[in-house]
């Protein structure tokens, strides 16, 4: 009797678990994201002279800029 009540409670907490777990873990990744984008100025500068351009300061804060706001769209599509 003891096992059964123990194995109705464990399938009853586990989706809730799964759930609260995953709803947590994807709003801590979106908020590290966020804090530390993926890409860097110095990235974007690399690009930028890989392409064979001396990029201005204007061009890479553009370029930072436009993919901040994308970012921002993509967040607030999820949502």
């Amino acid at each position: 009797m003891a096992w059964e009540i123990t194995a109705i409670v464990f399938i009853c907490l586990f989706p809730i678990t799964i759930f609260f777990t995953f709803y947590f873990t994807k709003k801590l990744i979106e908020r590290q994201i966020k804090k530390n984008p993926p890409i860097s100025e110095q990235q974007i500068r690399a690009m930028f002279q890989s392409m064979g351009r001396k990029p201005s300061e204007a061009q890479i804060r553009n370029t930072m800029n436009a993919l901040k706001g994308k970012n921002k769209q993509t967040y607030k599509k999820r949502k």
